[in-house]
């Protein structure tokens, strides 16, 4: 990608652009938001770049799969104004997110081991109160403060199919039993790990489902292979934008 350039060798934006496949727009963007150094100017008033900020685009086409488009923009735009910590300590808290999303992972999987594929009882009608007195039963308030999550998270998940909660003959409020709090985790894991609730649906019923755990088991391996693919990704940035900053000097 791009040209090897001699020192102090000029280039128009069409060769930045063309060099890197972008569109001279698009490099003009770049150094406006403040991803590349700012260019020189021609008497003409035309910007001329070097070998620096084709470096830097470098860096930075780099850091983007990894890190994100806004929190790669902001790491250049930290180096070109040099404030190298503040770079650095994007960075960490990219590797830090990244971790907890391993851990994330981990702890779906451990909860796919401990799965039982079995139905969940369906509510009856005859229940008294001590249906809802069992050791893992939750009401919305104490399941979702266990989750993390508000309420209303919780009844929008129920709206989606995520689980189906039975309710209280006497004060009418949700009970969730063990398949439904069990359901719930699973939830709130997926959701964090990025996927969408029409996602999530199908592989709670199959999981509700005696030998219904092979489509949980092909998105943890899809999630698996996207969370190696952004720590690659991470190193391949972290080389590039080192070699830019050992030119920057």
């Amino acid at each position: 990608m791009g040209r090897n350039l001699q020192n102090g060798e000029r280039l128009r934006p069409v060769d930045l652009a063309r060099g890197h496949g972008l569109s001279t727009q698009a490099v003009r963007n770049y150094e406006e938001a403040g991803i590349l150094p700012a260019a020189d100017r021609t008497p003409t008033g035309y910007r001329t770049y070097t070998s620096l900020h084709a470096r830097a685009l470098r860096a930075f086409l780099a850091l983007v799969p990894g890190h994100g488009h806004q929190t790669a923009t902001s790491i250049m735009r930290a180096v070109n104004q040099g404030e190298v910590d503040e770079a650095f300590r994007l960075i960490d808290d990219s590797h830090a997110q990244l971790l907890d999303d391993r851990r994330t992972l981990l702890a779906v999987e451990s909860a796919l081991r401990d799965l039982e594929p079995t139905a969940a009882p369906e509510p009856d009608a005859a229940s008294g109160p001590d249906a809802s007195s069992g050791p893992v039963d939750r009401f919305i308030g104490p399941l979702a403060e266990e989750l993390g999550i508000r309420p209303a998270t919780l009844r929008k998940w129920e709206r989606a199919g995520l689980m189906r909660p039975r309710r209280d003959p006497l004060t009418g409020y949700r009970v969730y039993d063990e398949s439904d709090v069990r359901d719930a985790r699973l939830s709130h894991q997926l959701r964090r790990g990025g996927y969408l609730l029409e996602q999530i649906a199908p592989l709670i019923a199959q999981v509700r489902s005696a030998g219904g755990l092979e489509p949980l088991e092909a998105a943890l391996t899809d999630w698996r292979g996207r969370v190696s693919a952004r720590g690659r990704a991470m190193l391949t940035g972290a080389a590039e934008l080192e070699a830019y900053l050992r030119e920057r000097g």
